[in-house]
């Protein structure tokens, strides 16, 4: 019988944040703004939300095997070349598939109680395209992961999309001030994933995987990355400053030396593997305390 510790492993559960984060910020968007707010269907979205991230991983993993894509990555990292689970013969391929359905299936059954609880079908629409983004990015016939839009949809996935869905529960309704602060945690998670493709660029680019590294090349990545990185505080700043979200919002640039830190790593070890890793560990702690940090901020906006 498969430990609980290699199915954690296959699962990937510390980048369970990745949906944990948006979540939360549409909640507490709501919460901030409306009389009165659910906290059962919150927990139940979480739940939800989680399941269909971890069916996500899974099939991920089962169809990068199929590709051959984590089989001949040798330059492996805690970030990035899958679980590696199948390839070092842990759980069988089949297996990995039939759970990884078992939790989209789960996932959907709360997604289908949740669209009960509000009018029309809009939280049942939301889910159906998260699903279909993460199913469907190493699956075929689609394999949107290998197209070129691998980033731009899981920035689209775990921000706007899964923010709005939240924020949809509570309020029945979209905000455009929701949109608004989704944008810079969809950057942030999709920087997740370039900082980590840094890693898979020879095995991705063996399998005709096109990701922004790979289309663009690793030097032109690194320059891409910081860019991406500033615009993530611009876009703060033009909200702050147009009355579009909370003046409290400005805690999150007590994040800016990880930022800086970051960015200096990757311009200069963008080639490298040891040297990378603080990038990889500070994007990804970045991420989560950037949306922590706007969680908060919603919280004393709300207190004060």
């Amino acid at each position: 019988m498969t430990s609980l510790k290699v199915w954690a492993n296959a699962l990937r559960m510390p980048f369970f944040t990745a949906t944990i984060i948006p979540i939360a910020i549409g909640f507490v968007i709501a919460w901030n703004s409306l009389p009165q707010v659910s906290w059962l269907l919150f927990f139940l979205l979480l739940l939800s939300g989680i399941f269909i991230h971890a069916g996500i991983n899974l099939s991920n993993d089962f169809y990068d095997h199929l590709s051959g894509n984590d089989q001949i990555n040798n330059n492996l990292t805690p970030f990035s070349g899958g679980s590696r689970v199948i390839q070092d013969k842990l759980i069988s391929p089949k297996k990995i598939l039939y759970v990884a359905i078992t939790f989209f299936v789960l996932g959907s059954l709360i997604g289908i109680y949740l669209n009960s609880r509000v009018s029309g079908n809009t939280i049942l629409i939301m889910g159906f395209i998260g699903i279909f983004l993460g199913f469907f990015y190493t699956a075929y016939p689609f394999r949107l992961g290998y197209r070129g839009i691998g980033e731009v949809l899981v920035a689209l996935g775990f921000g706007p999309l899964l923010v709005l869905s939240s924020y949809y529960l509570q309020a029945g309704s979209f905000s455009f001030e929701a949109f608004f602060i989704s944008l810079p945690i969809g950057i942030l998670i999709a920087l997740v994933l370039t900082i980590n493709s840094f890693h898979d660029f020879k095995a991705d680019k063996k399998v005709n995987k096109k990701t922004l590294v790979v289309i663009l090349g690793k030097k032109n990545s690194s320059y891409f990355y910081v860019a991406l990185l500033i615009v993530t505080y611009l876009i703060m700043v033009y909200g702050i400053s147009k009355n579009i979200i909370p003046l409290s919002l400005l805690i999150v640039f007590f994040t800016l030396p990880l930022s800086l830190f970051a960015s200096r790593t990757v311009l200069k070890n963008y080639d490298k593997k040891e040297e990378l890793i603080p990038s990889n560990k500070l994007t990804i702690g970045l991420h989560f305390l950037f949306g922590v940090l706007i969680v908060v901020s919603y919280v004393l906006d709300k207190v004060f």
